[in-house]
């Protein structure tokens, strides 16, 4: 590990003139060798090197989405080639250079700020031999060996013999617990937050090589903080559970507000917007219009939660717009209810009457005129010619002599000629 940290020893001057910077900051309130200086100084270079990063943990967000357009076109090259995973492999490598995406961008923050974190190991193992490292002189590599955080020493670590925690004036068994606690909750932290994002924020509809990645990695990583955990300085521990809370912190932020298409948060996201968009009758801020904006731009390609998403809208009797807004539909209509007062709810599809058996047996014109005639007797009973009044029983007289075997009218059938 010192082999290790020597590489990185080009950014030990400016890791240390930093925690010295913060150091006299905490050392003016809480006292220049006290704990709590000390680790809030190694907690604030966590925050600024976090801050600084910034940019690149939204470039990893675009790639993140970038990875996530590509699901049909991955699924497309697993059915086509499911049985041959060599050309699968081939030609998930080959979709990847064409759309210039990388399935390993979510290590990118990681391998960005190794080179500090091997830096800062470098300083706490420094202060642990008793050598002054970067710009922590000896008056300040005192004070640092007397500082104690829950009555471990800065720079002890769990593997450390009674002797080595004796020149620190501590207890080896203090030291062992306080690191332990530490090594399982920056396991615990780093595990959870990679679950988060594999149970939450991916969508499970399509299983590529990079979902295989992400679930190596939740698995892998806390058991390597666990193993290098033991031979970490106090301090060490103290800037790696800082960052991983940080992350935690983060990412609950970005599943929370902007979530990854086709994934449970984004269920739950648009089941939230949609509450808020049918109360208020609008959309909110530049993120919410963005993502009402994309889910718009998709069409017939939405998937389920989208299209849910749009359906309670129209239900609610608004309509998403092209550019994010949100406006009323013209299909809704204004109504007046029973107490008077104005409701607002889209036009309800007036249902045919129902029609009897002999109806339905007479076919299409002849319902076509009892429609007619349905729609005449709405009328009132004054208004109707009296010749159609007379005509009623005389077509009901008519009907009953047909159906007694009698002829009214109309050419006689002749005679046969032996009756004559």
């Amino acid at each position: 590990m010192d082999t290790i940290a020597s590489l990185f020893s080009f950014i030990t001057t400016p890791v240390s003139w930093v925690i010295v910077q913060f150091h006299k900051v905490y050392g003016a309130l809480f006292g220049d060798n006290t704990g709590w200086a000390w680790g809030l100084s190694i907690v604030s270079l966590v925050i600024l090197i976090r801050i600084c990063l910034i940019p690149l943990f939204v470039k990893q967000i675009k790639a993140t989405r970038a990875m996530q357009t590509l699901q049909p076109e991955m699924k497309k090259i697993q059915e086509r080639y499911k049985n041959d995973k060599q050309r699968q492999s081939e030609e998930m490598m080959k979709l990847y250079k064409e759309t210039g995406t990388n399935p390993l961008s979510s290590c990118l923050p990681i391998l960005a700020q190794s080179p500090f974190f091997f830096a800062l190991y470098h300083v706490l193992n420094s202060i642990a031999n008793n050598d002054t490292v970067g710009v922590i002189n000896e008056r300040l590599l005192e004070s640092a060996q007397q500082a104690h955080i829950f009555g471990a020493p800065l720079a002890a670590k769990f593997t450390d013999s009674s002797a080595e925690v004796a020149a620190l004036d501590a207890s080896l068994t203090t030291v062992r617990i306080v690191t332990a606690v530490m090594i399982v909750l920056m396991s615990a932290s780093q595990f959870y937050t990679q679950r988060q994002l594999m149970t939450k924020n991916v969508d499970t509809t399509v299983k590529t090589p990079f979902m295989q990645q992400q679930k190596m990695l939740m698995y892998i990583f806390p058991v390597m903080f666990a193993v290098f955990g033991i031979n970490f300085p106090v301090g060490v521990l103290v800037y790696w559970l800082t960052t991983n809370v940080w992350t935690m912190g983060q990412q609950m932020y970005v599943i929370h507000n902007n979530p990854t298409p086709g994934s449970k948060a984004q269920a739950a996201y648009l089941e939230r917007l949609t509450k808020h968009v049918t109360h208020h009758g609008k959309t909110r801020g530049r993120g919410e219009r963005a993502i009402v904006k994309a889910i718009v731009a998709k069409g017939r390609d939405r998937n389920e939660y989208e299209r849910k998403f749009i359906n309670g809208l129209s239900k609610a009797g608004l309509a998403a717009q092209a550019d994010g807004t949100v406006v009323k539909s013209e299909t809704a209509v204004a109504t007046v209810a029973e107490d008077g007062t104005p409701t607002t709810g889209a036009a309800k599809r007036q249902q045919p009457k129902r029609q009897t058996k002999a109806q339905r047996q007479s076919g299409g014109p002849k319902a076509v005129g009892e429609a007619t005639s349905l729609q005449k007797s709405d009328e009132p009973e004054d208004a109707k010619p009296d010749a159609a009044k007379k005509a009623a029983p005389k077509s009901g007289s008519g009907r009953s002599k047909a159906q007694s075997g009698q002829r009214k009218g109309g050419p006689q059938r002749p005679k046969s000629p032996s009756k004559k």
